[in-house]
């Protein structure tokens, strides 16, 4: 709490003031996590100083709020790219990322408990985007991209997330999400030196050779390519689900499982239900072999049933018995060029409910699978069809 409080005022975080008449001071807490290394071992206790942006007011203390979601599609990409060009792959943390956004907007705040100065009329005026304000990701956001695009990259039309410098003599591409930042391409050396123009503009941490990102473990393989798997976060989703020691299924869903919205009775716990498969979908970033099954469990979230359940556990099952699956990622032979290839394919009508068509697709760069979905064909009505 110290370290955390000393790095707010080192950066100019807020100053005590007496508080307006006119004026409401929003909350704040500490927030308390432990932070694990890929095998789960322990890495430091971190603590956090979170603004209560539930008490702010809109139009008030904030305007317009977004938070950049990077796609899982484009980190399989870059990787695949790198993984043919043998291109490095360089993960930095930015420390207290939030606190580089400056606000616009005349924010206060009560004192943090633990280092209050004893006057209960003095506040503290915000002037950094503190972690938990609404407009905090926004901020941060806005100050990153300025910055990056000041050292010659624009943004992919894509990805928002994705910045790009493309040169005669090399490619550069820089990946954010939040705080989190992977920087790759063609120039081992100019990739240092993006690395260190970012490091005097931000408080940097260079993890080095990129191995675990959003939970995402990155093995680098002799042959060059890379093994991607969430084996930690499917054992902490089978902890979570009480069913490490499950008998394991061989697949995921049986071929005869139709499932319907009645049938039987609801299931006890609906928020158990809905935290699972919402576990289960962040898995399928790097296990395409869950979409169509994780898929048709999304489909009851509103009002699960104990048939519901049933099939959800028939998945975890399955993941008990391949925890350490994952998706690797190939590199193509140099001489020839990248080929993209998609395959797709529906069923007809095998949706007992509505008799929809369930579609399911998947894209591949070179060898090596870079997007999948399976989903429900949408009606499109005879009006549109016809404009």
């Amino acid at each position: 709490m110290q370290k955390e409080f000393d790095a707010l005022i080192k950066l100019g975080t807020w100053s005590l003031v007496s508080f307006p008449t006119h004026k409401h001071a929003i909350g704040c807490k500490w927030v308390f996590r432990v932070k694990e290394n890929v095998d789960g071992s322990l890495n430091r206790y971190k603590a956090r100083l979170v603004a209560k942006g539930f008490h702010q007011q809109p139009g008030v203390d904030y305007t317009k709020t977004f938070s950049v979601v990077v796609k899982p599609i484009t980190i399989r990409i870059l990787l695949t790219l790198a993984a043919k060009y043998q291109w490095p792959l360089e993960q930095l943390d930015v420390n207290n990322a939030f606190l580089n956004g400056l606000l616009n907007e005349e924010v206060y705040m009560v004192q943090p408990v633990g280092f209050h100065n004893g006057d209960k009329n003095v506040v503290c005026k915000l002037y950094k985007a503190l972690y938990g304000l609404k407009q905090a990701p926004r901020q941060w956001f806005k100050k990153l991209k300025c910055t990056i695009i000041q050292l010659g990259f624009h943004i992919s039309r894509c990805d928002n997330s994705l910045f790009i410098l493309i040169t005669s003599t090399y490619k550069l591409f820089v990946l954010v999400y939040v705080d989190d930042i992977i920087v790759s391409g063609s120039s081992k050396s100019q990739v240092h030196n993006i690395i260190d123009k970012l490091s005097h503009n931000f408080a940097l941490k260079r993890l080095g050779l990129l191995d675990y990102f959003l939970g995402i473990e990155v093995t680098h393989l002799p042959d060059g390519s890379l093994f991607l798997s969430q084996a930690k976060h499917v054992s902490d989703l089978l902890q979570m689900a009480n069913m490490l020691s499950a008998k394991p299924s061989t697949t995921p869903m049986g071929t005869s499982c139709k499932l319907t919205k009645s049938g039987s009775n609801s299931f006890e716990d609906p928020s158990l239900y809905r935290s699972i498969v919402g576990a289960l979908q962040y898995a399928t970033i790097t296990r395409p072999d869950l979409t169509f099954s994780v898929n048709k469990v999304c489909q009851f979230m509103s009002q699960p049933r104990i048939q519901h359940w049933s099939a959800v556990k028939r998945i975890l099952r399955y993941l008990q018995g391949f925890t350490s699956f994952g998706l690797h990622i190939r590199p193509a032979t140099s001489s020839i060029p990248l080929s993209v290839m998609a395959c797709c394919d529906a069923d007809w009508a095998a949706d007992p409910d509505d008799r929809k068509s369930i579609s399911g697709a998947c894209v591949f760069i070179g060898p090596t699978i870079v997007t999948w979905w399976s989903k429900k064909q949408q009606t499109v009505s005879r009006s549109s069809t016809e404009a």
